[in-house]
């Protein structure tokens, strides 16, 4: 069974910093790609960014050069490092991956439970 779990969401002030990790484990194949989405109240999801297995990252306009993608291939995790925070960055953040199964020998994705990014005063 394939999971993704998201931690290290929280509270913080504007212009601060938060860094959430997203971990991808179970009987995994291979990993093409892995992201993250966020959804604020009232609003649909959006895409924040992506990396792919290449290391190649897209980014939001909303968020480029204030977010960074970084990736731990040997633990099946990204790293979503988010500085000078605002208020609008408030949302549920969800992670996804492109992920082959070892049972299915399928490329499906997956989506974690989110984490919870609050920002304000």
């Amino acid at each position: 069974q394939v999971q993704v779990v998201e931690s290290g969401g929280g509270l913080v002030q504007p212009g601060g910093s938060l860094r959430v990790a997203c971990a991808a484990s179970g009987s995994i194949a291979s990993i093409y790609a892995m992201g993250w989405y966020r959804q604020a109240p009232g609003k649909q999801r959006e895409l924040v960014a992506t990396i792919t297995e290449g290391g190649n990252t897209k980014y939001a306009d909303s968020v480029k050069g204030r977010f960074t993608l970084s990736r731990d291939n040997a633990k099946n995790t990204v790293y979503l490092q988010m500085n000078s925070l605002k208020p609008e960055d408030t949302a549920v953040y969800y992670c996804t991956a492109e992920i082959v199964a070892l049972t299915t020998k399928l490329l499906s994705n997956y989506w974690g439970q989110g984490t919870q990014v609050t920002v304000s005063s």
